[in-house]
């Protein structure tokens, strides 16, 4: 019996001597950083956009307004959705001319 609980012993010092992660837990590392989100912001209020791809999360659009305040919009909404065409257009036109000077 001694040999038996002296082998629980040391199988229980082994299990809890495994080296553990130091990473942080996934809920911290991949945190959508919009929960909701506003459709009506007015585009006069804001100072600048930022747009988000993290994994696992939707598209993202986070609007500084003028009084400093962040807060989520809609990527859906439409004034949004022409803004993206807009700047999508203007890009491909720079590179455009960009390939035709070389």
């Amino acid at each position: 019996m001694d040999v038996k609980l002296l082998a629980l012993m040391a199988l229980l010092a082994v299990a809890t001597r495994t080296p553990t992660s130091n990473a942080k837990p996934i809920s911290l590392v991949e945190r959508c950083w919009c929960r909701s989100t506003l459709n009506t912001v007015p585009q006069r209020s804001i100072k600048e956009l930022k747009f988000l791809h993290t994994p696992n999360c939707p598209f993202q659009v986070i609007a500084k307004l003028k009084n400093n305040r962040e807060v989520c919009i809609n990527p859906e909404t439409k004034w949004l959705q022409q803004y993206l065409k807009n700047a999508i257009n203007k890009v491909k036109k720079s590179r455009r001319r960009v390939n035709k000077k070389d």
